[in-house]
């Protein structure tokens, strides 16, 4: 199983980062199944690559740490995929999300540490 994570510290008041999260992940072609004030879940649309190769993608957001001007949230990708080439679909994937929230004008990245 393939799974990659990022630790992001980002500038945004919290109201503001789920849906901003949620336009990146759409912009993607990653359906939300599940959004609750924590935790973010989506799972990549079927068709472009086989089944076990679907990418699911988690956004914990850190509430507990929270103050007015940052923000501390991990980022997970996960699929079935055997890890067996560095570069693969699901490290792909995990990196065009991470891309996003890096390069995002509405998230002002603070921190990065990668998992």
């Amino acid at each position: 199983m393939a799974r990659y994570t990022c630790l992001f510290t980002v500038a945004l008041p919290n109201n503001n980062l789920r849906q901003s999260l949620i336009e990146i992940l759409k912009s993607l072609n990653i359906e939300v199944q599940y959004d609750t004030a924590e935790y973010l879940m989506g799972r990549e649309k079927p068709g472009k690559v086989a089944f076990g190769k679907l990418v699911t993608v988690e956004v914990l957001i850190d509430n507990t740490t929270a103050t007015e001007t940052e923000i501390k949230m991990t980022l997970v990708a996960k699929n079935e995929e055997l890890p067996l080439q560095m570069d693969n679909h699901c490290h792909q994937l995990f990196q065009q999300v991470s891309d996003q929230i890096e390069g995002s004008s509405q998230l002002k990245l603070i921190d990065t540490v990668p998992g």
